[in-house]
């Protein structure tokens, strides 16, 4: 019984992933050419995301600040999600949902990116944050699943807008995952040419 179960996920999110490819290659392509922009003008990328997303905004910024699959100079990326006590204090002094947006306050600049991660598009927290960025003439990238949410209302567009066409949190997760890996490498075929294995 376990087993099926077990087969079944496989089959699902390797679906998922096959149908998603067609429908993401273009904006993680605009997403990649945005991140290119700001990087070679010497600006950063803040990431933000809640649970899973806070996960996956650290291995966003660990392949960039450290290295995806080439050596290459350290990038610089930022992930809202780290810091227990800035985010401790704002979620007691202030409002959870302020966690991220005064970040973005304190170390956000024009011409920076935000990666803006929620599987529903709906999390309070980072659409305040998106909104912080946007009055900062900052670009967001925002992944999304089950439609888009608030988040998919709110950018422009100038904005790049990544929404796994599922309704399953899990799934989209695991398409968010791969959206990660294709954005990082994107950023270092554009910045470095050529391949990561040659």
């Amino acid at each position: 019984m376990i087993n099926q179960r077990i087969i079944a996920h496989f089959h699902e999110s390797a679906d998922l992933k096959m149908q998603a490819a067609s429908v993401l290659a273009q904006p993680i392509a605009q997403a990649v050419e945005l991140m290119f922009t700001a990087l070679s003008n010497g600006n950063k990328i803040l990431a933000c995301g809640n649970g899973g997303s806070a996960a996956d905004c650290q291995h966003f910024a660990a392949e960039l600040v450290g290295r995806f699959e080439r050596e290459r100079l350290p990038l610089p990326a930022l992930a809202l999600t780290v810091d227990t006590s800035i985010i401790t204090a704002i979620g007691n002094d202030y409002n959870f949902n302020e966690i991220f947006s005064k970040q973005v306050q304190a170390f956000g600049q024009a011409g920076d990116v935000l990666l803006a991660m929620s599987t529903s598009g709906n999390s309070a927290n980072v659409l305040a944050a998106i909104e912080i960025a946007l009055e900062r003439d900052m670009r967001v990238v925002a992944l999304t699943g089950k439609g888009g949410g608030a988040i998919g209302k709110a950018l422009t567009d100038a904005d790049v807008h990544i929404c796994v066409p599922h309704d399953r949190t899990a799934r989209i997760q695991e398409v968010h995952l791969l959206t990660i890996h294709c954005m990082c490498d994107g950023i270092d075929v554009a910045l470095f040419g050529g391949d990561a294995n040659d």
